[in-house]
């Protein structure tokens, strides 16, 4: 059934005033939870590169914090809060622009549809953004000889591989985030509707912001949570290439790897990480559309009468 809210907001919000505030909100809520979480990536990073020197948590931590120090677990900082804030504006803005748009165009479509095509069309556009910030960041963590930060990483990747070290990841990264992305958005914009068809019952402009806000939460753990599992094998594969020589290919990655451990491997330090930062997302991007009068996100597929 054709979700209302998803044309609503087409047809009564100015739609670059919107989908600006939508790049804005997403900009600043992946930028600062990605940074926030900076020392779980650095163990998960170093967990999929050195499996046989880092084969726990607990090992990974406590060797790095011996030989490095701790400003080992911030290592990488700005490459996540500069590129993943990059890479949240346009998830969260391309998706809402093309959400609207394919809303328009295949008007008689399924729901999951529109969401699969709009979180996968944005996504692309996304990674390619993020790329280059990603190949800099996973050598900074995992090899800390090779630069200090962004300022001399990039520099320094360029003058060794060229414009193809950037890049060279891009594929495996689209395979990591594009998977994630299509399952985070259509499994919050499913929960949403759910949460307000079964459990709260009523209609979501009949319930506070907070409410709202609670809902959101509810829904992006659970969006955050299946599409860390889903994504977890791309995911160890983009580690691992950025970490081999420039003319390693796929292949031969995942053959050193091992099938098993390319679904397993990482995976709870993963679910403990991508889980509360998705959640952390989308409750500081709806924040950020409620401060700005927009209604949160999130399609309920049919209205609800109120009792």
């Amino acid at each position: 059934m054709g979700g209302v809210e998803g044309r609503r907001v087409s047809e009564e919000l100015k739609p670059y005033g919107y989908f600006g505030v939508c790049a804005v909100g997403g900009m600043l809520s992946a930028g600062t939870t990605h940074l926030a979480i900076t020392p779980l990536d650095v163990l998960k990073v170093n967990m999929q590169v050195h499996p046989v020197k880092y084969n726990s948590i607990y090992s990974c931590f406590t060797t790095l914090l011996r030989e490095q120090g701790p400003s080992a677990l911030w290592r990488g900082w700005a490459g996540k809060f500069f590129g993943y804030g990059i890479q949240g504006g346009c998830r969260f803005g391309l998706y809402e622009y093309f959400k609207c748009l394919y809303s328009n165009i295949l008007v008689d479509h399924n729901r999951s549809v529109i969401f699969f095509i709009s979180s996968a069309s944005a996504e692309v556009f996304a990674n390619i953004a993020l790329c280059p910030f990603e190949a800099v960041k996973v050598r900074v963590q995992a090899q800390p000889q090779f630069a200090k930060g962004l300022l001399d990483g990039f520099p320094k990747l360029f003058a060794s591989e060229g414009l193809l070290g950037f890049y060279r990841g891009l594929v495996p990264l689209w395979g990591r985030n594009l998977p994630f992305s299509i399952v985070m958005f259509s499994t919050f914009e499913h929960s949403v509707d759910f949460l307000y068809q079964k459990v709260i019952q009523k209609r979501k402009q009949d319930c506070s912001k907070i409410q709202q806000l609670g809902v959101t939460c509810l829904a992006g753990y659970a969006s955050g949570s299946i599409g860390s599992f889903i994504s977890n094998p791309a995911d160890n594969i983009v580690a691992s290439l950025y970490n081999t020589k420039a003319d390693s290919l796929m292949l031969q990655v995942v053959k050193k790897i091992g099938l098993v451990n390319l679904f397993t491997r990482s995976l709870p330090i993963r679910i403990m990480l991508v889980g509360p930062a998705i959640t952390l997302q989308w409750l500081f991007y709806d924040a950020i559309k409620v401060l700005s009068g927009l209604p949160t996100s999130g399609e309920v597929a049919t209205d609800i009468t109120s009792e």
